[in-house]
C-alpha cells in the first residue's frame, strides 16, 4: 500500500496530528503511521520526508537538528489548520480504521493461501516420495518386492523436498504480505534474487564434495 490510501492533502493532515502530539523524527512519524495501520501500512521515507519539507516551506512545521536527525515540531500556524480541519481529520482516522480492518482481511485470506498452497506441496511431495520408494524397493535377492533398504540417498531427498516447499509456502506468504502493504521493492527483489543464487551456488559446492 502507498500514500495513495490518503486522498489529496490528507496525509499531511495526519503529519500534523501526530506532531500536534510530541515533537518527533521522520523515522518517528513512519513509525506512528505504521501504528495507526496495525502495521498493515508502512510510508516510506520518499512519502513522508517531501511532505514534511513541504509543511516546513509553508510555515506549519519547523525541523531543528539534533545532531544526527532534524526533530520536526508543529507550529502555531501549524495548530491553526489543524484545529480548523478537526471534522476532516475525524473521517480520515474513521477510512484509516476501514482501511486496517480490509487490509487485516486481505492478509489473513493471504496467510490462508499459503496455508492451503504448503498443505497441497507437501502432499505432492509426500506422493512423490511415496512413488520413488516404491519404485526403488527390491527383494533381498534383487528381484522386485519388499522389505528391502531404500537406495541410497532417497530419504535425504524426500526430507530435501519438504523442507524447499516448506522454505517456498512460507516465503510466498511473506512476499504477498508485503507486496500488500507497499514493502515489497525493486531492490527487495533484486536481493531475493541474488541470494537465492548465491545459496544455489553454495549446495552446489557442497554437493560436488
Amino acid at each position: 500500500m502507498s500514500a495513495a490510501v490518503f486522498g489529496h492533502g490528507q496525509l499531511r493532515l495526519v503529519l500534523l496530528a501526530l506532531l500536534d502530539e510530541r515533537e518527533q523524527h521522520g523515522y518517528d512519524l513512519m513509525q506512528g503511521l505504521s501504528d495507526r495501520f496495525g502495521g498493515t501500512y508502512v510510508p516510506s521515507a520518499g512519502t513522508v520526508y517531501p511532505r514534511l519539507a513541504k509543511l516546513e516551506e509553508e510555515g506549519l512545521v519547523v525541523g531543528r537538528s539534533d545532531g544526527r536527525r532534524t526533530v520536526y515540531a508543529i507550529t502555531a500556524a501549524g495548530r491553526a489548520e489543524l484545529a480548523s480541519r478537526r471534522r476532516e481529520l475525524e473521517g480520515i482516522e474513521e477510512q484509516v480504521g476501514d482501511s486496517v480492518r480490509r487490509l487485516a482481511n486481505e492478509v489473513r485470506a493471504t496467510v490462508g493461501d499459503a496455508m492451503r498452497t504448503l498443505r497441497a506441496d507437501l502432499a505432492a511431495a509426500s506422493a512423490a516420495a511415496a512413488s520413488a520408494g516404491a519404485a526403488g524397493t527390491t527383494h533381498p535377492t534383487g528381484g522386485a518386492g519388499t522389505g528391502s533398504q531404500e537406495r541410497p540417498g532417497r530419504a535425504e531427498l524426500r526430507r530435501a523436498e519438504v523442507h524447499l516447499a516448506e522454505f517456498r509456502a512460507q516465503l510466498h506468504a511473506d512476499l504477498k504480505a508485503a507486496a500488500a502493504t507497499g514493502r515489497l521493492t525493486d531492490e527487495v527483489v533484486r536481493q531475493l534474487a541474488i541470494r537465492l543464487d548465491d545459496l544455489r551456488r553454495e549446495l552446489q559446492r557442497a554437493l560436488r564434495g
